[in-house]
């Protein structure tokens, strides 16, 4: 059983959006990526209250801007998604969660050390460049489920 329903057109989505965020890390970069934005979809709490589908996660718009820089930008993430994308999409979407975006609802490249805290909620890890917070202790279960 997946850990989210999908369609074909949510596999491409997550995709784009794991490519733009984070093809320089390679694809456990990646991965981490998609494993944030299936965290915001199961989470149901903070900032992700009501999202019910991966478009609702991509598209979502927080203090006037996409939460997802690669939309807001969009060089990369309007581009179709390729077929290792898709494949690994597929993993996130069925299956795939890894420490330190296993539990993570945020993640941002600083270009410098990852601070303790963003938006007061707990450094999780660092893969590469990327820092990754996960929400305060029973301030969101929906992230902690399957």
């Amino acid at each position: 059983m997946p850990r989210v329903k999908y369609v074909d057109s949510d596999v491409a989505l997550v995709a784009r959006m794991m490519r733009a965020e984070a093809e320089g890390e390679g694809r456990l970069g990646m991965l981490m990526v998609g494993n944030v934005v299936v965290n915001r979809l199961k989470a149901n709490c903070l900032d992700f209250k009501d999202i019910r589908t991966i478009p609702q996660v991509i598209f979502q718009i927080q203090g006037g801007n996409y939460s997802f820089e690669a939309v807001q930008k969009g060089n990369v993430f309007y581009n179709r998604a390729r077929s290792v994308e898709k494949r690994l999409a597929k993993q996130i979407l069925d299956y795939w969660r890894e420490h330190p975006s296993k539990y993570a609802l945020w993640y941002f490249n600083p270009y410098a050390p990852c601070p303790p805290t963003w938006y007061n909620q707990p450094f999780a890890g660092q893969f590469k460049q990327h820092c990754y917070y996960e929400p305060q202790a029973n301030t969101c279960d929906g992230v902690y489920r399957w």
